[in-house]
């Protein structure tokens, strides 16, 4: 297996031909257009089997919102491997490969969306919190009947939908990706008849919004592929405009923005849920974590976490899975190490293990979840390597505890 930087006018058509073979989209000239604008955001590398490209993976730039912080972020994007090319070790090594550049350019956290649990541990990943995809029927929404009337988004307007997404407000977890082609691609990709509606200031700047993908035209479901709001009164609107929908629509899908409780607006939650069983307008309320994160810089991670009326410092023995998946030239070699790890009011690690104080032994995919914010550190040592005395677990129990729970408000 060889790896090189993906090359546009040379790799395009063979990484369409895979993205078709395994599924992830149709021969179409949407969406042909799609995948463009989607590598085209992004930098890719591809994997060669007997010189044919047979494997693909993508990243692209962009930020998490860490707390009042804002951290540099790699977004895995895509690991796309063929039919001929699958237990080759391809995408775990590529994928190693590709992260390892990030992390010795100083991006703060790398994040992917999972196919499965488990594969992209190895590499240091951590599972994040769980994301709510709730189901409802928009006609039973308890809300006032107060919006005005809201403007048509269209597909050329995604300059304005990405500078709207860019500006959103943003919550602990919030991800954001950069290249303006990769919410082009995002609108592209999928439902043949995708559309928006939303508000414009006197300015001619998107303020709220919303993007929408039928799966049915008619009666629906329609997924709410995104939902852009900056305050109590933007939300609210947007709320209404999808009420609006529910003479004619008999379902939609939203990923729960963060903090907000669908259940507490649907008249009769319960209900619907038994109703519409078994049926495609079923109604429902999951739980699914399907992202992963992994701290790449550990300094600068741990320089941005602030703990104003907390103080705790301890030993960290640390573990990093990818170093097995790195060669010996590689321009990183993984975050594995001992440390002095202050946290509080300012907080600070350096190497080496400083004599009398306390020691955490684990990895970076759990050091990772606790740092975020996904799971408290009291429980982390029933499912993951966590090793410490019970009085620094509950210590840092008790510092991390303040923390929100993540979501990442980017689906990617």
């Amino acid at each position: 297996m060889k790896l090189r930087y993906f090359n546009f006018e040379k790799d395009f058509d063979k990484i369409y031909k895979i993205w078709q073979e395994i599924g992830w989209i149709k021969d179409n000239e949407k969406q042909n257009e799609a995948l463009q604008y989607f590598v085209k955001g992004g930098q890719g590398k591809v994997a060669l089997l007997k010189d044919q490209v047979e494997g693909y993976v993508n990243s692209t730039p962009g930020h998490i919102q860490y707390l009042d912080e804002e951290l540099s972020l790699q977004a895995v994007t895509a690991v796309t491997i063929s039919r001929i090319a699958r237990k080759q070790g391809i995408a775990s090594k590529a994928t190693a490969e590709v992260v390892a550049e990030a992390a010795a350019q100083g991006v703060n956290v790398s994040a992917l969306g999972m196919f499965e649990q488990g594969f992209y541990n190895k590499l240091g990943y951590g599972t994040g919190s769980y994301e709510h995809i709730i189901s409802f029927d928009p006609d039973h929404l308890i809300i006032e009947n107060n919006y005005r009337i809201p403007e048509r988004i269209k597909l050329e307007d995604f300059k304005d939908v990405h500078k709207s997404r860019l500006e959103r407000f943003k919550r602990h977890g919030y991800c954001t990706l950069l290249p303006t082609e990769i919410t082009h691609s995002e609108m592209l990709f999928g439902s043949s008849k995708p559309f928006g509606l939303g508000y414009r200031n006197k300015d001619g700047n998107i303020t709220h919004h919303m993007w929408i993908k039928p799966v049915n035209d008619l009666r629906g479901p329609y997924l709410i592929r995104w939902m852009i709001f900056n305050n109590k009164e933007q939300f609210f609107e947007l709320m209404n405009l999808l009420k609006a929908l529910g003479d004619q629509v008999h379902l939609v899908r939203i990923l729960e923005p963060a903090g907000i409780q669908f259940q507490q607006f649907i008249e009769k939650p319960y209900h619907d849920s038994h109703v519409t069983k078994n049926s495609k307008f079923e109604v429902t309320n999951k739980a699914k974590a399907f992202w992963q994160a992994r701290i790449l810089n550990l300094e600068d991670c741990i320089n941005k976490t602030t703990f104003p009326n907390n103080k705790l410092e301890f030993n960290l023995q640390l573990k990093d899975p990818i170093e097995n998946y790195l060669d010996d030239n590689s321009p990183w070699q993984g975050l594995s190490g001992e440390y002095t790890l202050s946290f509080g009011r300012t907080s600070k690690i350096k190497k080496g293990l400083t004599p009398g104080l306390l020691v955490l032994k684990t990895n970076i995919n759990t050091f990772t979840r606790m740092w975020l914010g996904a799971v408290r550190p009291a429980i982390l040592p029933y499912t993951n390597y966590f090793k410490a005395p019970k009085e620094l677990i509950q210590k840092l129990d008790n510092l991390f505890i303040t923390l929100p729970k993540p979501n990442i408000d980017w689906d990617f």
